[in-house]
């Protein structure tokens, strides 16, 4: 079966390009020293919609492109035109520079709005070429295959994690090989991070508007050619070079995950350039506004939405998901704006021929898959839709975490939920806790030292450049400036950023950390730095020598909690008797309780009491002599609660936010009778012998 892309056969290469509308297909061979184009040919088979032909004497280096003839009629939705050079959408590798030209748009610009004049300018000079590159798959299979329930995610930027990491040597910085540099390997190791989720690091470019500013798009969430690695923006030029990076990672037990776009492209609404899709096969690429042929639906706040339920849509997506695991061996995928996979030909988000593709495909389908289960098309949002071992980016622990810690007026009835794994979401869709994503910070939003430090986001000109822009849920505390606050403030900031982590990291799910939040990385009160190449979007490594924003530590003995105390993050819900829900009848009691301040159950009027800001839990594991207390006291007065009788020996308190360290002494004395827990502070009590 012929597939698409640019192939090595014997005695030279194939070329194959689908579209439904062309005409003629030419393929353009480029000098690769002086990028002259010097040969033009045009692909004489056709195979189905498959256009494809074998050039002799060509090999790997061979720079090429496309010219596509065909329609060119804006208001049926046809934008065939073959002065435009065209990225082949199976491209693994561009080379070449792409610069913002008048001669890289399909039409006259400057006419008339609606009014699209073809244009005639050749675009080859101002666009990347593909390159033919020669299969390397990645070495034999070594991924670490963690266990959901033993995975702890820390999202970061390639470039922006080490750009100003004082202990890295000057050239290696903003590197990808900085990542396995040893200062790195041991600062994740030792936060006890088991995978990395890289945001984007497919081909991309920067947006006219941010160009005009002397800005780029930093993130990458603006994809040209979906297969072919970042080049010169994160100094990735194959996918060999992504692939050693990924080897060094799984050498030390950390998994990759990538962020793939594949909601939209770079080339934008219908006043956006001709570089790809649009050219190749507008209609069949992407929505179209079925009213109004010559717009696009943008489900995506980008300017289009690709066509996900067209079959060679779906084909495209999957083969560049396995081209990433094949030729990376990366160990999963985050997938931007999800919903936008859900979408049938028509633009409904209830189909499933993407999704049926990659869980029947015999590699994706045994990979980590995360999805953002969202976009900004009707009915875009989606939480808890996903199939069974996917996981998804749980926006609803985020907000009710913030909302508590913040003071916000709710009900301890949503926290609940949240941390014992938002049953509410993923247990009717037979789906266990580690669907859920958790997460109280991403890149996408506040830090979390300007969470709990910034009473609201800071808009800036260039964050109203970002056409995902939506409005936050970031919490208001009063508009405390960290860098010149009083020590007391200083201490309720280290206090509040403790909390937050310890009801993430505790909490039943996967949770997901932000590159730079063990250390207090500030971006200043910017919440969203998609265009800050600079050192406001770089992670700032200074708050390591200052006691008050240094958490590495603590952030290392949550974790230790987490694994040592398995019945916290135990991968399973439990009914309100307290009984797992996945275990026989008469199987021994799981023990999880909620309790009031006096030491008695939860009933019906406390979970609705919105005057309530303390949560309880107690739970225990028939498999272990021991039984756990946690509590989350979010009021602004200290809390004293009566301990129960210890069952197991005496009851040790493991974990205080409110404290020196974060931790008790390990060799503290034994509690009894009341405990005191301090205003918008976490408790961990263990009772064992």
């Amino acid at each position: 079966m012929l597939s698409a892309g640019a192939s090595l056969v014997e005695g030279g290469v194939r070329f194959a390009l689908f579209s439904e509308i062309a005409e003629r297909v030419e393929v353009c061979l480029f000098d690769p020293v002086n990028g002259q184009e010097t040969a033009r040919h045009t692909l004489r088979q056709r195979s189905g919609d498959l256009w494809h032909d074998v050039l002799p004497g060509l090999g790997p280096g061979q720079h090429y492109g496309y010219r596509v003839h065909g329609p060119y009629e804006p208001d049926l939705g046809l934008r065939c035109n073959p002065a435009k050079l065209l990225i082949d959408p199976y491209a693994r590798q561009l080379a070449g520079e792409f610069h913002w030209h008048d001669a890289i748009f399909g039409y006259q610009r400057g006419h008339r709005l609606g009014h699209y004049s073809f244009d005639r300018r050749d675009s080859a000079p101002w666009v990347p070429r593909c390159v033919v590159i020669e299969d390397r798959r990645a070495d034999p299979d070594r991924r670490p295959r963690r266990a959901w329930r033993d995975t702890v995610i820390y999202e970061m930027h390639l470039a922006g994690l080490s750009r100003v990491c004082p202990d890295l040597p000057g050239p290696l910085r903003g590197s990808p090989s900085a990542l396995l540099d040893p200062a790195l390997l041991d600062h994740l190791q030792d936060l006890g991070v088991t995978a990395v989720e890289l945001l984007p690091v497919q081909y991309a470019i920067s947006e006219l508007p941010l160009s005009r500013r002397g800005l780029s798009n930093y993130w990458g969430y603006n994809p040209l050619a979906l297969m072919a690695p970042a080049g010169p923006r994160l100094g990735l030029d194959t996918a060999s070079d992504l692939a050693r990076i990924v080897d060094g990672l799984h050498e030390v037990g950390i998994e990759v995950l990538l962020d793939v776009v594949f909601n939209h492209t770079a080339e934008g609404d219908e006043t956006g350039p001709t570089l790809s899709l649009r050219g190749i096969d507008n209609p069949s690429y992407y929505l179209l506004d079925p009213e109004q042929p010559a717009r696009y639906r943008n489900y995506s706040g980008c300017g289009n939405s690709l066509r996900c339920g067209h079959p060679a849509v779906a084909r495209l997506i999957v083969d560049s998901l396995r081209c990433w695991a094949e030729f990376t061996g990366v160990d999963g995928f985050r997938f931007d704006l999800g919903v936008s996979l859900l979408r049938d030909a028509g633009g409904r988000p209830d189909g499933q021929y993407l999704m049926g593709a990659i869980m029947t495909d015999p590699l994706l389908s045994q990979l980590k898959l995360i999805a953002e289960p969202w976009d900004l098309g009707p009915d875009g949002y989606r939480l808890g839709d996903f199939p069974g071992h996917w996981g998804e980016w749980n926006d609803r622990f985020r907000n009710t975490v913030r909302g508590f810690w913040a003071g916000s007026p709710a009900t301890v009835a949503d926290l609940a939920t949240r941390i014992a794994g938002s049953g509410d979401v993923f247990a009717g869709r037979r789906r266990l806790p580690t669907a859920s994503i958790n997460f109280v910070t991403s890149h996408d939003g506040f830090t979390l030292l300007d969470l709990v430090s910034h009473g609201a986001p800071r808009k800036t000109a260039e964050n109203a450049l970002d056409p995902e822009e939506e409005p936050r849920q970031d919490r208001d505390d009063g508009a405390l400036e960290a860098a010149h606050a009083e020590p007391v403030v200083i201490g309720c900031l280290l206090r509040a950023r403790r909390s937050l982590l310890a009801t993430l990291i505790l909490a039943r799910g996967v949770p997901m950390l932000l590159a730079g939040d063990e250390f207090g990385n500030s971006q200043g009160g910017n919440h969203n730095a998609y265009c800050q190449d600079n050192p406001v979007g770089w992670v700032d490594w200074q708050g390591r020598d200052d006691p008050d924003l240094d958490l590495r530590g603590f952030i290392a003995g949550l974790v230790g909690l987490r694994r040592e105390l398995p019945e916290l993050s135990a991968d399973h819900y439990v009914d309100d008797q307290g009984r797992r829900r996945d275990a026989p009848a008469l199987a021994p009691e799981y023990g999880l309780r909620w309790l009031r301040g006096d030491g008695e159950r939860m009933g019906p009027g406390d979970w609705h009491d919105l005057e309530n800001r303390s949560l309880i839990c107690e739970i225990s594991n028939p498999s272990h002599p021991r039984r756990v207390l946690w509590i989350l006291h979010g009021g602004d007065a200290a809390l004293s609660w009566q301990l129960p009788e210890a069952e197991f020996g005496t009851w040790h308190r493991v974990l205080d936010t409110a404290s020196a360290s974060g931790f008790p002494a390990p060799n503290a004395q034994p509690v009894a009778g009341a405990v005191e827990v301090a205003a918008g502070s976490v408790v961990l009590l263990v009772d064992r012998p």
